[in-house]
């Protein structure tokens, strides 16, 4: 492996021997820097892309722990995984390693081994994280995709996963279900991609050919997104496969009906009804908040689930402090 291609790693205490230590525990994998003190530390964090920081504590000047809440306070820097290395070796000490971020902590005299095992496990998990984000933007990238077929600024996929995630929460999702929603809900539409532009952006009624095209989105956005045994992606095939249909059976493609319809793809169907009447479209007008609320109240256990109505009543405030936060430019969303 070329050194360019190597992860890098800060190496940071005041005494050479440790430096030397740790330096000959991990040169053969690894691009290493040094520092003998906190501001030199600072400095290369600065200049240098850095994937890890092995930190001492004990220094001249800056102590470990200074350096830890500068870095932590520096948005370049504050995902950057430490690991304190340190003589201080009680319970106290690690607690407040782990309180100011660390991701862990190693005590001296270092084992060699430990290091090497430490080091490699944060560095899979960053590579892990990097991987989960990389996830998330592509999926939010094709919900983008799709929404600029319809809308040009794509900010209904944001306010109306923003909603979804609030919705959820009130109906009993637990912190992680309702972010798996919120990051889910921008491929709702992603089947759009396939429905011709004259049909999407059609400023009159639809004739019956062309809203039998139109429903055809949500099978190819289930088909684009691909069958997925759980998670993230699973979650997103079935809101785009489901997020039509209704409570009284009514809606589109399989007729589902009540309890029958993921529970997922009822929040959905609300967040996406909501902000599509308050946004403006080429074919039509925003409509009031006021009037938006009216419609889904007349619409409850119609096309939507009765109890989400309640939740969505409860949650208006906060829908639309969201709807307010990200509007669309040139005021089209009112």
């Amino acid at each position: 492996m070329q050194n360019e291609d190597r992860k890098c790693i800060l190496l940071v205490d005041d005494e050479p021997t440790n430096l030397q230590v740790l330096k000959h525990t991990l040169q053969d994998e690894y691009r290493l820097l040094f520092a003998k003190d906190g501001e030199k530390a600072l400095q290369l964090t600065r200049t240098e892309k850095v994937d890890l920081i092995l930190l001492d504590v004990m220094m001249p000047g800056m102590s470990g722990y200074d350096v830890c809440r500068a870095l932590k306070a520096d948005t370049a820097t504050q995902a950057t995984p430490i690991i304190f290395v340190t003589a201080l070796n009680q319970v106290s000490d690690e607690q407040m390693g782990f309180d100011l971020g660390a991701v862990d902590y190693i005590t001296k005299p270092v084992s060699p081994v430990i290091v090497k095992a430490r080091v490699k496990n944060q560095l899979s998990l960053v590579q892990l994280d990097v991987m989960k984000q990389t996830r998330l933007q592509v999926v939010q990238c094709l919900g983008m995709a799709a929404e600029y077929k319809d809308n040009e600024t794509g900010m209904h996929v944001i306010r109306m996963s923003h909603y979804s995630q609030r919705l959820a929460l009130r109906a009993g999702y637990s912190e992680a279900m309702a972010e798996e929603l919120l990051h889910a809900a921008p491929m709702h539409d992603v089947g759009k991609i396939g429905i011709p532009d004259a049909i999407l952006q059609k400023p009159g009624k639809l004739e019956p050919e062309e809203w039998y095209i139109m429903q055809q989105h949500a099978r190819i956005g289930a088909a684009i997104i691909g069958e997925h045994s759980s998670g993230l992606l699973n979650t997103a095939r079935m809101i785009a496969l489901y997020h039509h249909e209704k409570w009284d059976g009514s809606g589109y493609p399989h007729g589902l009906a009540g309890l029958d319809i993921p529970l997922a793809a009822r929040i959905i169907a609300i967040a996406d009804v909501f902000d599509a009447l308050t946004s403006e479209r080429p074919y039509k007008s925003a409509w009031t908040v006021e009037d938006a609320i009216a419609l889904i109240q007349r619409e409850s256990g119609k096309h939507f689930d009765p109890a989400l109505v309640e939740v969505f009543m409860q949650c208006l405030p906060e829908l639309i402090e969201i709807k307010e936060r990200w509007r669309d430019p040139m005021g089209e969303n009112v």
